[in-house]
């Protein structure tokens, strides 16, 4: 096969409402593997000040040249993941011009809200998170370069900043059930002993993602971290 046919296929593919289907779930699942680690990280708060900015200053500077490999790796997921979600509720939409005259509340219905709604505010927040402790150019507090701990000391010492984050959170959290237990159906793990494993496992880890980031900025902002 020479590169004008792989790139022909590969443009098929992405037309394909399948193909953005495999794209979402792809994409999905590598994002759920970096909140997870991302979670762990975060976790080590609870350790202190030296573990935390030691943990922070590996990942700048020992293994910098992979992190930022990793970071276009999930940029690039991103990018696909909202890019096809966009264009299959566009589709979806198109289907169907003109609306029902009576909707029911489904399941399904109610998940993909959730999912589309979910998404807008979860992309939002990823923003604002990006801003507040990654550049500093939201700054609550004085933001110290390096110093990841007292910058989230400082940041989730206000109460506004904990609800965002907070808010942020239960979107994360209803964002990763929706999307994990349908992700692994798109990508045909139907077999009957996996089956009825999909929700729970889902739910799973949405649960310990969501409490996991959830209570780094409770515990900061009722006084259990210092």
């Amino acid at each position: 096969m020479n590169a004008r046919d792989a790139s022909g296929r590969t443009v098929r593919f992405w037309r394909s409402t399948v193909g953005k289907k495999m794209v979402m779930a792809v994409t999905g699942l590598i994002m759920v593997a970096f909140v997870i680690v991302h979670m762990i990280g975060n976790l080590q708060i609870f350790e202190g000040a030296v573990r935390l900015n030691a943990y922070s200053h590996f990942l700048h500077h020992t293994i910098n040249e992979l992190l930022w490999l990793l970071r276009i790796i999930l940029l690039v997921s991103v990018v696909l993941h909202i890019v096809a979600a966009i264009q299959l509720t566009r589709r979806d939409r198109a289907a169907r011009p003109q609306g029902y005259a009576m909707r029911r509340a489904q399941a399904a219905t109610v998940s993909s809200r959730s999912m589309r709604w979910g998404g807008v505010a979860l992309a939002l927040f990823i923003v604002f998170h990006l801003l507040h402790l990654t550049t500093g150019t939201i700054q609550p507090v004085p933001f110290t370069e390096g110093n990841v701990y007292a910058n989230m000391i400082g940041g989730f010492h206000l109460w506004w900043v904990t609800l965002i984050y907070v808010l942020g959170m239960i979107a994360l959290g209803l964002h990763l059930y929706h999307g994990d237990w349908s992700s692994i159906r798109t990508l045909g793990v139907n077999r009957p002993k996996v089956e009825p494993l999909r929700r729970p496992v889902a739910a799973t880890i949405a649960i310990v993602v969501w409490a996991g980031f959830t209570l780094v900025p409770l515990a900061i902002y009722f006084g259990l971290v210092q």
